[in-house]
């Protein structure tokens, strides 16, 4: 299987690119747009390992101020040839500015800025690997057999973020599940996490991207550009909701069960989640997609409103 990555990356490479800051004794430097973003990026499957292509021309432009004198000054930074060819570290980025005084944020943005840009292109990249790649890797015939006889030995251990083997019901090819559970802690009261997964604003604020809410039993929910979805098949207030869930690229038509029990504990709230019927091959990637996309994002999200609050 291939997959064209490139729409993705031009919103990725904007999203971690764009805003970022950098502070000195000289003053302070951002980068305030792109002004160029040309080339590609794909990934494919093959026997089991993915395989990247990506190829990016980019002009960035930055401003800064200068902190004792309060002057203002623009500039630009060009990437080249970010490739698969070349490690980030090695990847030519070029910082200039225009004509007059203020070559002390230039220098800023020479040494500080470019460190900043390559660790964006770094998360660029991570998120290439891993966000836009999941469930992109199927069980081949081979590895699906011995899969299914790893799964009958192991024992259903229902310890905290354990796996334990689980049957699906698929539509079509049978293929080996896995359920997973984990338990998060959040800073919030269980009435309030609970509308953070089923208020539309809520939600895209937390996934930063459009989203398809219908927070209702039957109800489509849509996250993370289409990436995932799914939809509401029970909901209690403050307590209990369960989604048919699924990620773009699993097989066709096979969903997981997600069920995510609110336990209110004063002003804290333990999420216990279970979700069955992850294809094995994707169990990791499904993991770290819970982690890092939403419960993460989640955290912050609830520490801007209380740092707003406060």
């Amino acid at each position: 299987t291939e997959r064209d990555a490139t729409g993705w990356s031009k919103n990725k490479l904007r999203e971690v690119l764009v805003g970022l800051a950098v502070e000195g004794e000289a003053g302070r430097c951002e980068i305030s747009e792109v002004k160029q973003l040309e080339g590609e990026a794909s990934c494919s499957s093959r026997k089991g390992k993915l395989i990247f292509f990506y190829e990016w021309n980019l002009r960035l432009g930055w401003k800064g101020t200068v902190k004792e004198s309060g002057e203002k000054h623009k500039g630009s930074v060009e990437i080249p040839n970010l490739s698969e060819e070349n490690e980030v570290d090695d990847t030519e980025i070029n910082v200039s500015k225009k004509k007059g005084e203020g070559d002390v944020l230039k220098d800023l943005m020479r040494t500080e800025g470019t460190t900043k840009v390559r660790e964006a292109l770094r998360d660029y990249l991570k998120a290439l690997k891993t966000e836009f790649t999941l469930g992109m890797i199927l069980p081949t015939k081979a590895t699906a057999g011995r899969e299914l006889a790893a799964e009958q030995k192991l024992s259903g251990n229902t310890g905290q973020d354990s796996v334990a083997p689980q049957s699906s019901d698929t539509v079509g090819v049978k293929i080996p599940t896995v359920k997973i559970l984990m338990r998060e802690t959040f800073n919030s009261p269980a009435d309030e996490l609970y509308s953070i997964f089923t208020t539309k604003e809520l939600v895209q604020k937390f996934s930063k991207c459009p989203a398809v809410v219908e927070a209702a039993k039957g109800g489509k929910l849509r996250m993370f550009d289409g990436c995932v979805s799914g939809e509401y098949a029970e909901l209690v207030p403050s307590q209990r909701i369960v989604l048919k869930w699924r990620c773009r690229s699993w097989p066709d038509e096979h969903y997981a069960t997600v069920a995510l029990n609110f336990k209110d504990m004063a002003a804290q709230t333990e999420l216990q989640l279970e979700c069955k019927g992850v294809p094995l091959s994707n169990e990791d990637s499904t993991r770290q997609w819970w982690k890092q996309r939403y419960f993460e994002e989640i955290r912050s999200l609830l520490q801007q409103s209380q740092d707003n609050t406060e």
